[in-house]
């Protein structure tokens, strides 16, 4: 494998000429040269792993709980410090920077903390406590961003900086993730330039084959390590390059800018981990692990969200185990990030050549039926086709309008989230999932957009409430949420190292196998459906475990693994077993 500093020169001689390529590594020398003597405790590496059992993150917006008087940031580092300190060690707080569009994603000021949200003083306050991953939204910038005002205005210094489109670029072959225009005309004064925006008008792609863009966001992500931040999110990175006559997706020069960065990490910052956010097809999402295990270390399972839904909509985790049976996982120092909700919708993509037709046709037909809306792509051929399901995580397993009970509605949720957290990776909890939040249509009609419905704001006396009426979703939620969080950072078994086996005892039970080197395996049974289930695991699965008892980790009940004769056992309807082998 080559040295960081030899693998930064063969990316740049790769994306640029050679007499480019031989000044931009002088100027990354020197960016990671300062970086250095100003942060000489970041360029030490980890001693123990990367990624342990202990790791969970919790997903949230910085003006997710609001006080009257009190900076969002504040009031949210004292909810989580007071609440969840022993569950989370890691918090993703979503952008918190100024923006002009997209819940955040459209910056206006990369360096600046949201002064509605608070100020950088707040955010090393998080710091303290937590572990911060920080968004890189390096794809666009907004249209009231310096930089694009600057390239508007026709500065020199920003000539390049983001992608003109004239009628000699062939956009046949384009891929888009949203159904809007690819390229927007913009005016300013006697300036008018056709501009690439992937996402919205408002949302302006940069220019990277300009390699001054390139130094400027490694200056930027430096920038924010020295801030705190221990995990970079690079968001929606696989748009990244743009050439002329391709897909412009997954681009071997997007790559490219990957490795580069993960090598000059490597030089300034060994620490700090970068997980890639590409909404996309399984096979295609597992290429940013790098070929070498040299690219990100921790990538979105996107897969999960889709699948596990399925099965419970279907009460059979036959296709769930088909595709988690065949999963491949990277190196000891790389690693899958488990969540099955975010800000962002439930993204059909990843499902794609797993699922069949009916099943995705299944799923929109219930999140309308359950109150939620369908976000759609353009296809090639002029159609468009489901892209994301706009619903909550809860809403999308219990229709608002059903009569089942608060416990049952509870259950099936909360079996769903321990699959989750059973899987080998780093689990991602959204903060609406850990609080069992239901449909914001309220917020869909005063925005006009439909992945409001899944960005419900809290006032602090609004959701202390909720956590403390005994019959309430979100109490029973969170504090199943935080039993399961408790019990999963104590336990060897579910180290991201740990072996993962998937079982099949029957479809209605979906079972992982965790079986640490030096530690007890944890057998984990979840229940899909709403039956009583009896379970005869078999022979084969009862000589594996190194035990004849399994001791339930959630309730402590005693269960006899003999491999003689048949073992039977007994599952509620949505229960989960998590059998510690003894």
């Amino acid at each position: 494998m080559k040295e960081p500093k030899k693998k930064i020169k063969s990316h740049l001689e790769f994306l640029y000429n050679e007499k480019e390529a031989s000044w931009v590594a002088t100027e990354i020398r020197k960016l990671v040269k300062k970086f250095r003597k100003n942060n000489p405790t970041r360029a030490a590496r980890k001693s123990k792993d990367f990624f342990t059992e202990k790791d969970a993150v919790l997903i949230t917006y910085g003006d997710q709980i609001q006080t009257s008087g009190e900076k969002p940031l504040r009031t949210l580092n004292d909810f989580l410090t007071r609440k969840v300190d022993s569950e989370f060690n890691t918090i993703h707080l979503l952008p918190f920077f100024p923006y002009s569009s997209d819940a955040g994603f459209a910056i206006t000021d990369y360096r600046s903390v949201n002064s509605a949200l608070g100020d950088w003083n707040d955010i090393e306050n998080i710091k303290e406590r937590f572990n911060l991953m920080v968004d890189a939204v390096i794809n666009h910038a907004s249209r009231e961003n310096k930089w694009f005002k600057e390239f508007m205005d026709d500065n020199p210094e920003f000539k390049d900086f983001f992608i003109e489109v004239d009628d000699s670029w062939d956009l046949s072959r384009v891929v888009r993730p949203r159904d809007n225009h690819l390229i927007t005309e913009t005016s300013k004064t006697n300036t008018s330039k056709r501009v690439w925006t992937t996402f919205s008008s408002d949302q302006v792609d940069l220019n990277y084959a300009n390699p001054r863009v390139l130094l400027k966001i490694i200056d930027l992500l430096l920038f924010y390590i020295e801030k705190g931040a221990e995990v970079i999110r690079l968001d929606a990175i696989a748009y990244l390059w743009k050439k002329s006559g391709t897909t412009c997706i997954h681009l071997e020069e997007t790559h490219r800018v990957i490795k580069l960065f993960r090598a000059v990490l490597d030089i300034a910052a060994p620490q700090v981990a970068l997980i890639t956010e590409t909404n996309v097809p399984h096979e295609e999402n597992i290429s940013y692990f790098g070929s070498d295990g040299d690219e990100a270390q921790m990538v979105y399972q996107f897969t999960l969200p889709p699948l596990v839904l399925d099965a419970f909509i279907r009460e059979d985790s036959s296709k769930l185990v088909e595709w988690a049976d065949d999963l491949e996982y990277p190196d000891s120092e790389s690693t899958f990030f488990n969540f099955l909700a975010s800000h962002d919708g439930i993204g059909l993509r990843p499902a794609e050549g797993i699922l069949p037709k009916v099943a995705i046709d299944r799923m929109v037909k219930r999140t309308k039926k359950h109150g939620g809306y369908i976000s759609y792509k353009s296809d090639s051929d002029g159609s468009k086709s489901p892209y994301e399901l706009n619903i909550t995580y809860f809403d999308a397993l219990s229709d608002p309008q059903g009569k089942e009970s608060i416990e049952l509605q509870v259950s099936r949720f909360m079996s769903s989230q321990a699959i989750m957290l059973a899987f080998q990776g780093v689990p991602g909890v959204y903060f609406h999932s850990l609080v069992g939040s239901r449909n914001y249509q309220q917020g869909v009609e005063e925005t006009g957009q439909k992945r409001t419905i899944n960005r419900e704001k809290f006032t602090l006396r609004q959701i202390e409430k909720g956590l403390t009426q005994s019959n309430s979703v979100r109490k029973k939620v969170f504090e199943r949420f935080k039993s399961l969080l408790q019990i999963r950072r104590k336990e060897k078994a579910f180290h991201p190292s740990a072996n993962q086996r998937v079982l099949d005892p029957r479809p209605e039970v979906f079972t992982l196998l965790r079986s640490p080197e030096d530690s007890a395996d944890v057998l984990c049974l979840h229940n899909v459906t709403g039956d009583n289930i009896k379970i005869l695991p078999g022979p084969e699965l009862l000589q594996e475990l190194d035990g004849s008892q399994g001791s339930d980790l959630l309730t402590g009940e005693q269960f006899d693994l003999l491999p003689q004769g048949e073992v039977e056992i007994s599952m509620e309807p949505y229960q989960v077993l998590w059998l510690k082998i003894i």
